[in-house]
């Protein structure tokens, strides 16, 4: 089941994907709680560290209880990825991932995340240079390409293997996709068969069954969970289950939900102070309870909570199971 990323042992195939505004270090630690066998960080800018950014910082921590950890680097210009990789190598996380998948506009306008996928050369040079800089491990994330035009995946994982990277992530949607339209695990198996570095698969994996068929059709070595992981830490321990005996977990009873809800906002309060905290948790109670009989009322109430307290008297109401 797992699988080495250069010098670093993954002991299993589940990973939680970077997402900006959500795999901070609080839900990391959930995650891996949950059966997350591997961790990326939020995407941190190479000119915000350069930068000292106050911001960034926060973003860069990581906790002895979430290894093996990949940190989540983007930038565009090869000397400067370099120079930052080699400054924050020391750091306590196991892996330097580059992003080359966003597809978010300010970060495509300005050349970094999925804009890469255009331009190959310069991707190859980043990846050696950062690979040169640096004796941890790195990776590439990226998409199947930029657009219906520039399908590309294959050629880029090939230049990436050949420029140093240990491994590969690919979300099977082009940059013009986003997140719309149906995840091309095809494209996911043709760089498998193209490389030799493990490669992760990402997109539409939202059940056991998703997982199950991902890694069947794609032969990849990991399973990378994004927005599937949103509001439901569990699904990997649910998944994990699943591929290691076939039993499909019910999903968490509402008194297991309400607890995490909970512990989530401590976490979070004692990583960001309250008032963050407890803006960030409106979006995560809307996730833990999308589906639910009261969600929208819920939801109402979510967004105008400002304390802890507050957050316990809502979870205190959906306990009761009343609007």
């Amino acid at each position: 089941m797992g699988f080495n990323i250069g010098n670093v042992n993954i002991s299993g195939n589940l990973i939680l994907g970077p997402m900006a505004g959500v795999t901070d270090l609080p839900f990391r630690l959930l995650c891996k709680e949950q059966g997350a066998d591997l961790l990326y960080t939020e995407m941190i800018s190479a000119k915000g560290i350069y930068y000292n950014n106050k911001n960034t910082e926060k973003l860069c921590q990581t906790d002895k209880n979430e290894h093996p950890v990949a940190l989540q680097l983007f930038g565009s210009e090869p000397e400067l990825m370099a120079y930052i990789a080699a400054k924050i190598e020391d750091r306590d996380f196991d892996i330097l991932d580059i992003n080359m998948g966003c597809p978010v506009p300010k970060v495509v306008n300005n050349g970094e995340g999925s804009a890469l996928m255009k331009n190959i050369e310069l991707a190859s040079d980043i990846i050696k240079a950062v690979s040169n800089a640096i004796s941890k491990p790195v990776t590439v994330k990226i998409r199947k390409g930029f657009d219906g035009n520039c399908i590309n995946a294959t050629e880029l994982a090939k230049r990436a293997e050949d420029s140093g990277a240990a491994a590969i992530a690919v979300h099977g949607r082009t940059r013009q996709q986003y997140y719309g339209g149906k995840a091309d695990w095809d494209i996911i198996r043709q760089v498998k068969k193209a490389v030799n570095i493990p490669v992760i698969a990402s997109g539409d994996i939202f059940t056991p069954e998703d997982a199950a068929r991902c890694l069947k059709e794609t032969g990849c070595d990991g399973l990378m969970l994004a927005r599937g992981a949103r509001g439901k830490p569990w699904i990997f321990r649910q998944i994990k289950t699943f591929l290691e005996t076939g039993e499909l977990l019910p999903d968490p009873s509402i008194e297991e939900v309400i607890n995490t809800i909970l512990r989530h906002g401590q976490m979070l309060v004692e990583f960001k102070g309250e008032a963050m905290a407890m803006r960030e948790m409106r979006k995560h109670i809307a996730w833990y309870t999308a589906g639910y009989r009261n969600s929208a009322s819920i939801r109402r109430m979510a967004n105008s909570i400002e304390t802890y307290g507050q957050l316990k008297e809502l979870c205190s109401i959906m306990g009761q199971g009343r609007d």
